[in-house]
């Protein structure tokens, strides 16, 4: 007879090197970087953009999210502790029984990640010349599966837990010192973020529609379902942090509302947007063909 919920209670550690350590959620954030690094690749050479224009952007990314991500948490959720431990907030450090410890980044903002990126693109716009537009369109097609990987990051870590349930796919985090179940609430973003990422390539591959990159409109997809979803999947979510008891709508709420707006303008094709996709300084790649020669 099968178990009537799911018993979670994983390994964190995946294994030891001397002195380091690795981790499940440091290797589901590598899987997420790559994999946006690989999807981005393809989506770049399939438009015609040589790879010595490709290739800066993976640092670019890798640094706006990482810096961020970890910024956001500190500032947008904790903000009163990290301003007066400004080196915790900086460096994977904390002060422990009056020694300092290596414990990683411990808190890392999805939202804050996004702002991070957001404005590595920006830069990376303005160096390579490439409309930027186009990247941000480019990166709404790729990026849902990386969140994807950084959702199953939290299921391993056993955080972000969701309001406990009876129904029989509920998740027991014993990690947690608990003995009931809850909802797998990374779980559900998981799996909606690897949906987000098919329904946006079905719509990419149909008709026309890969003339509608340099846009906006795959970016204000992305944006739109991700954060319409991420508003809602938050009502089963325990609260992150104490600030959060008894607030309407959490902190993770409130900052989505900005980028659900913000997505709905782009694939209404707002005039801003209009704007830049018209930019006449855009370098204009060639699409690769499709044929063999």
């Amino acid at each position: 007879m099968l178990p009537e919920f799911v018993y979670w209670n994983p390994d964190p550690v995946i294994f030891h090197v001397l002195w380091f350590t690795i981790r499940w959620y440091a290797l589901c954030w590598a899987a997420a970087l790559l994999l946006g690094y690989f999807n981005m690749g393809r989506l770049f050479r399939h438009q015609g953009i040589p790879d010595e224009v490709f290739s800066p952007l993976f640092v670019y990314c890798f640094l706006g999210v990482l810096i961020g991500a970890r910024l956001g948490h500190c500032l947008f959720y904790e903000p009163g502790y990290y301003l007066s431990h400004i080196t915790e907030m900086l460096l994977p450090i904390r002060r422990i029984a009056g020694a300092w410890r290596l414990v990683g980044y411990e808190g890392l903002s999805s939202h804050g990640g996004i702002f991070g990126m957001l404005f590595a693109i920006w830069l990376y716009s303005r160096r390579t010349g490439v409309n930027i537009l186009r990247v941000l369109d480019d990166m709404g097609l790729a990026t849902p599966l990386s969140a994807a990987c950084i959702r199953m990051g939290n299921l391993f870590n056993s955080e972000i837990v969701g309001y406990p349930t009876e129904m029989p796919w509920g998740f027991v985090f014993a990690a947690n010192g608990e003995d009931f179940a809850r909802h797998p609430a990374q779980l559900y973003e998981s799996l909606f973020y690897v949906l987000v990422f098919i329904v946006g390539l079905l719509i990419y591959r149909h008709g026309r529609n890969k003339e509608r990159v340099g846009t906006g409109f795959f970016f204000g997809w992305c944006l739109t379902a991700i954060f319409a979803f991420r508003i809602l999947i938050e009502f089963i979510k325990v609260d992150q942090v104490d600030a959060e008891a008894g607030m309407l709508l959490n902190i993770g709420q409130l900052l989505s509302i900005p980028f659900l707006a913000v997505g709905l303008y782009c694939m209404l094709g707002g005039k801003y947007c209009l704007r830049y996709a018209e930019n006449p300084k855009a370098p204009k790649y060639k699409p690769l063909s499709n044929k063999k020669k």
